[in-house]
């Protein structure tokens, strides 16, 4: 392949619709958009900004600075929130891209010898194709989300979710173990478990956090039934270590993707001192679990963490995956004052809670 420059130079034109050919101000001029309103969208975009001189846009950019602003002129996207919205959209916008960029690179370097025609027209062919895979998943999206908008009366911003989160245990500890190779093997394989099982239950991701899923549902038995399934399956991998995960119902502001309110921070906090294979919960969603036959739940001594003395919680299993009764508080009792994981048992004499995690796993499978 030539010079990297050249290529750069040809895909430039080539994504972007045309060559760069006005300033910034020459843009917000064509649009007949305010310049201060051009320069405030361009950098919610995260683009970084441009000097007024600088010529760095295309017809392109002059056609989607009007569209934007006949949005705004239509009452769809309200004034005080159009900063905001573009912020959203460019923040989404850019993870993709770099995601995309990635695979292109990938292709292109599993084929040597191939030269700047050559990447061009690769990267021509590929482009109408993954323009109209994002159209097909984006207005799927749209029928589904409209279609639970106009099921309901509430408010679409501000409504009962039940909020979780699930993340791997030993995770800091096994980066320092193992290469990128095998790290990268490990996320995408928990990234993978994760999208399957929640989309199967119904419920919606709201972001990975490098180790974490954080996700939302409607139903407090869809939350259950993805924070069980996650746990065992993690449980059952071979290229997996332990997961826990913390399940919070009640009221959330749902704002351009994102989820936040008190809900969510509880959901956290109840990850973070979950055993390895818990599943923990508030009280709320005990409570609307508890007429649930095919679960059991089982109350645990109050815990202090940040922003909550004495926060009251509850693990949940399966219906009759273990002892029952006075039998099974007290052993329930004695594995939490042992800080044993919940699915382990006395018989497994566990060396520890690093066990659990995927190293350890594997030399376990070698002796």
């Amino acid at each position: 392949m030539a010079e990297s420059s050249e290529v750069q130079h040809q895909l430039e034109k080539l994504l972007l619709g045309g060559p760069r050919r006005y300033t910034r101000l020459e843009v917000a001029e064509k649009a007949g958009v305010p310049e201060e309103r051009s320069r405030r969208l361009w950098r919610a975009l995260g683009f970084a900004a441009a000097e007024d001189d600088e010529v760095v846009f295309t017809d392109a950019d002059v056609a989607a600075m009007r569209t934007a602003d006949q949005l705004i002129a239509s009452g769809l996207v309200a004034r005080n929130l159009e900063v905001a919205v573009t912020r959203a959209l460019g923040q989404h916008l850019s993870r993709l891209a770099e995601w995309q960029v990635h695979m292109l690179w990938s292709l292109i370097a599993g084929k040597p010898g191939l030269d700047d025609s050559q990447v061009t027209k690769l990267v021509a062919r590929l482009l109408p194709e993954l323009e109209q895979v994002q159209s097909f998943v984006w207005r799927r999206h749209l029928v589904a989300y409209a279609g639970r908008a106009f099921a309901t009366d509430e408010d679409l911003e501000a409504r009962p979710q039940v909020v979780g989160f699930v993340d791997m245990v030993g995770y800091t500890k096994m980066t320092r173990e193992v290469d990128e190779d095998e790290l990268s093997h490990v996320l995408d394989a928990f990234e993978s478990l994760a999208a399957g099982v929640i989309a199967d239950h119904r419920g919606r991701i709201v972001k990975m956090i490098g180790d974490e899923v954080f996700f939302v549902t409607d139903s407090p038995g869809s939350g259950a039934e993805i924070a069980l399934t996650l746990t065992e399956r993690a449980s059952a991998s071979d290229d997996l270590p332990a997961v826990r995960a913390g399940l919070a119902s009640g009221r959330v502001l749902s704002r351009f993707g994102d989820v936040y309110g008190s809900v969510v921070n509880l959901a956290a906090r109840l990850t973070s001192v979950a055993r390895p294979g818990t599943v923990l919960v508030d009280r709320e969603l005990a409570a609307e679990l508890e007429p649930l036959p095919e679960y059991e739940l089982r109350s645990r001594r109050p815990v202090a963490v940040r922003g909550y003395n004495r926060l009251r919680t509850s693990v949940l299993r399966r219906a009759q995956d273990g002892p029952s009764g006075k039998f099974a508080e007290a052993q329930e009792r004695a594995a939490e004052a042992m800080g044993l994981p919940e699915t382990i048992r006395p018989a497994d004499e566990p060396d520890g809670p690093e066990d659990l995690t995927l190293g350890s796993r594997r030399r376990r499978r070698k002796r």
